[in-house]
């Protein structure tokens, strides 16, 4: 028991999880509201909190010890209980990631997941939501611990480093027990190269060390990598010299970063290179390059994510041609097969157009990215049952749009959003399913969360104290926007 833990009345119990019990030396552990706030309760036959967990109260007579949320006591329970740590992938085919910005997400998409051939990556996070949501990794791990205990959910999840640039930001979530890392190697990718013509491509790779060409020259273009008609693809000059410019700091960085982290690490991890942050979409050979020079050095990713032809904005469908879309995906699908990893999709919420396409073309196996939808689902829950905050956060979304641009690209405009004084209460959900209103919501988390209110707390402090009022309704939520995810991949229970 801590010193800061203290006797005194019995906690009021207003819910308990009963999927959560767990029982270990003959302590309970068990998720309760007490209070009104989601708490830990360990009972033991001796009265005495084992060693370790955090007490705001300890116990008395009946009455279990109540010991909060913290980081410091889900790491606690994922020593004593394996089964609520993070894991890499175990090989299962399909997998999700599931972006959770308020920590409150998780047990909905456990629900939808239930029973379905996919592997849930639930602590999905990026540094840049890091910065705008003001968590740490800790506490993204720590929720989802809560989650699984939560829903006695046993069946494996993972934990993403999502977007990750420095050996800094990797050492971070390795650090705290993160099972896959996610490297966005934009930093390293020349956008300019991409308007550049050819004669100026070609100048600058002749400044390339000349060992360094010739190598790759009799690789790509003398016929020395005999998979590149096996793979479908072929590589004439200009295109390789514009590649071979393009993905070179790309492949350097990832390799570099896999040779110091993921290859010295005493656990298995899951490595995804990303090269959707580029200027012009991924080509088949521009995929098969960078697959095959990191297989050569040494990088066994489990994932690679292209950049697709089309728009994958946030919060809303796919913007481009279906057919083209098909027959390149198709494409990259069938590299990783054969390559032996598989193709991840970035920005996947809400594109329920290239779903079955996903579904179809990538049968062994796909990698999707979910996060921002799910903080949208908070907020439809919030415009339907506390329609006066949800004016309020749609006021502050409009207002600080201009600066959330420099955070996300959008088509989004404010001036195609009805104002929210026109509207009557019952017609504030409407404004979750209008294409420009779901963009400017979705990237300006930010600016809600830390918007400052008379009494000294945030607007981010009451719309959590709503959803904890709202849980059962956010849960279902969340759990019916995301079975509409998986059943367009063609996901289904038993298969």
């Amino acid at each position: 028991m801590t010193a800061s833990a203290t006797p005194g009345a019995a906690p009021r119990i207003d819910r308990r999880y009963p999927a959560s019990r767990l029982v270990k030396d003959r302590a309970v552990f068990e998720l309760a509201r007490v209070d009104g706030k989601k708490r830990l309760l360990v009972e033991t036959p001796d009265g005495r909190t084992p060693d370790g967990l955090e007490t705001e109260t300890s116990q008395g007579g009946a009455c279990p010890a109540v010991c909060p949320l913290t980081p410091a006591n889900s790491a606690w329970m994922r020593r004593a209980f394996p089964h609520l740590a993070p894991t890499a992938n175990p090989g299962r085919s399909n997998s999700i990631g599931l972006g959770d910005r308020l920590g409150k997400a998780a047990s909905g998409h456990l629900q939808a997941l239930a029973g379905l051939p996919v592997f849930p990556v639930l602590a999905q996070q990026s540094m840049r939501e890091l910065r705008l949501t003001g968590r740490t990794y800790e506490e993204v791990l720590a929720a989802a611990t809560w989650a699984v205990l939560e829903t006695g959910w046993k069946d494996g999840f993972g934990a993403d480093g999502d977007h990750l640039k420095t050996g800094e930001e990797l050492d971070y979530a390795l650090g705290c027990g993160f099972t896959m890392i996610t490297l966005d190697c934009s930093d390293h990718i020349d956008k300019a190269l991409a308007t550049l013509p050819d004669a100026e491509i070609h100048a600058r790779y002749l400044l390339l060390p000349a060992p360094e060409r010739e190598d790759l020259e009799a690789r790509y273009l003398a016929g020395g990598e005999p998979r590149l008609a096996e793979l479908g693809v072929s590589m004439d000059r200009p295109g390789f010299e514009r590649r071979v410019l393009t993905y070179r700091g790309a492949i350097a960085h990832s390799v570099d970063m896999y040779a110091t982290r993921i290859a010295k690490s005493d656990r298995k991890l899951d490595f995804e290179v990303s090269i959707d942050e580029t200027a012009t979409v991924t080509s088949p050979a521009d995929h098969v390059f960078v697959a095959l020079e990191l297989l050569r050095r040494g990088v066994r990713p489990m994932s690679i994510a292209p950049r697709f032809c089309g728009e994958f904005q946030k919060g809303v469908d796919y913007r481009g041609d279906l057919a083209q879309f098909q027959v390149e995906f198709a494409a990259h699908a069938a590299i990783a097969r054969r390559l032996g990893y598989r193709v991840s999709v970035h920005s996947g919420s809400d594109k329920f157009l290239v779903f079955p396409i996903v579904g179809k073309e990538a049968p062994e196996g796909f990698h999707l990215k979910t996060a921002g939808t799910h903080w949208l689902e908070a907020l439809r829950v919030l415009s339907a049952h506390e329609p006066a905050m949800f004016r309020e956060i749609l006021r502050v979304a409009l207002a600080s749009l201009p600066d959330a641009r420099n955070f996300y690209h959008i088509s989004g405009v404010a001036e195609n959003v009805a104002p929210e004084a026109s509207l009557a209460d019952a017609q504030l959900p409407g404004l979750l399913d209008q294409d420009d209103a779901r963009q400017i919501l979705h990237i300006t988390y930010g600016h809600v969360l830390r918007t400052a209110e008379p009494d000294g707390g945030t607007l981010g402090d009451r719309l959590h104290a709503a959803l904890d009022r709202l849980e059962p309704e956010y849960a279902a939520g969340i759990a019916r926007h995301l079975k509409r995810h998986t059943d367009g991949l063609g996901l289904r229970r038993g298969a």
